[in-house]
């Protein structure tokens, strides 16, 4: 017996959506359609969120309550869907889901893509990031206030160098920031500066905040993920949906909004009149890109170096051992 379906016209596409009524989110009592027409409903901003960067799917065919399927590699699709070729630290490489139209979106929301996660560097150039991005990750015995702490110190830091920070809430109980920066620099680069402005906030919140990447050496402290940064790694895009029986999303805010919102009252039923009485909160991002000059600077008269990249990278160049402290051996490097 074939699958019931709706059809969607969005802009001068047809998207098909398959059992349109399954329920995804419980918490919600949002559908699968809930969720397509959630896309089309943001499209601006989650397009300009996306367009031209390689994108990974998360999807949730069942709903959150199934596993996920985090896919990189773009699935079987219409010949106006377009993708774009990636490496990956493991010398491989896929066609990845490349964003240009807001029905795209939507065709694979209908796939049971819950949320979208970009590359921070766009198709024309994919060796050199545009987007500085501060992931502000509450660890456990720390809030959201916490959370909202830090991003405050990390605004501070980022007027001081003169820089335009665009935050928004992670849809969970963090925070992103992101600063669009000139296309210039390397991953590498990026990541290095990252870890400066990192090392920066730290030094102002030291009981607060923490670079640390291994969990052990966090304590209760708020994780700012300079590793974000490195290539092949994503955070959620803003406006989109996350994996949670609620299903808040991933809301761009003011620094006025951020001093006291709560990241649960932006979810699947709340942003789109949002979005449609404010418009997309990150519509200027692109208006000037910023050096980072400084940031590099302040990474290399630090003198503590590099810090680890993640489990999958390879031994990178200056990078110290990779090894979980308390399992260390004098051999280890």
């Amino acid at each position: 017996m074939a699958s019931p379906y709706i059809e969607l016209e969005v802009e001068d596409r047809t998207v098909k959506v398959t059992n349109p009524d399954k329920v995804y989110f419980p918490g919600a009592g949002a559908t699968k359609r809930d969720l397509v027409e959630y896309y089309v409903s943001v499209g601006d901003g989650v397009l300009r969120a996306l367009r031209d960067r390689p994108t990974y799917l998360k999807r949730h065919p069942d709903g959150v309550g199934s596993e996920a399927i985090y896919q990189k590699r773009m699935p079987k699709h219409p010949d106006w869907i377009e993708t774009v070729t990636v490496g990956f630290p493991s010398g491989r490489t896929a066609d990845a889901f490349c964003p240009t139209e807001v029905a795209a979106i939507a065709w694979c929301a209908n796939l049971g893509t819950i949320d979208f996660h970009p590359w921070p560097a766009r198709r024309p150039d994919l060796d050199h990031p545009d987007e500085l991005r501060i992931d502000i990750d509450p660890q456990p015995g720390t809030s959201f206030e916490d959370a909202r702490k830090v991003a405050f110190a990390a605004g501070e830091v980022l007027g001081e160098l003169g820089m335009t920070g665009f935050p928004k809430t992670s849809g969970n109980r963090g925070v992103h920031i992101s600063v669009r920066i000139e296309p210039r620099w390397t991953f590498t680069e990026v990541r290095h500066a990252a870890i400066a402005f990192a090392r920066e906030v730290e030094r102002r919140l030291p009981g607060l905040a923490t670079t640390a990447w291994w969990k052990e050496e966090r304590g209760e402290k708020v994780f700012i993920d300079y590793n974000q940064n490195a290539r092949d790694r994503t955070v959620a895009a803003a406006y989109a949906v996350r994996a949670r029986p609620d299903a808040t999303v991933s809301a761009p805010v003011t620094w006025e909004e951020l001093a006291d919102c709560d990241p649960r009252d932006f979810d699947i039923r709340s942003m789109p009149g949002r979005f449609a009485k404010i418009g997309d909160l990150q519509r200027t991002i692109d208006d000037r890109a910023f050096a980072i000059d400084t940031l590099l600077e302040w990474y290399a008269a630090d003198g503590r170096g590099d810090l680890p990249y993640p489990p999958n990278y390879p031994k990178m160049p200056g990078e110290p051992k990779r090894v979980q402290p308390s399992k260390a051996r004098p051999s280890d490097g």
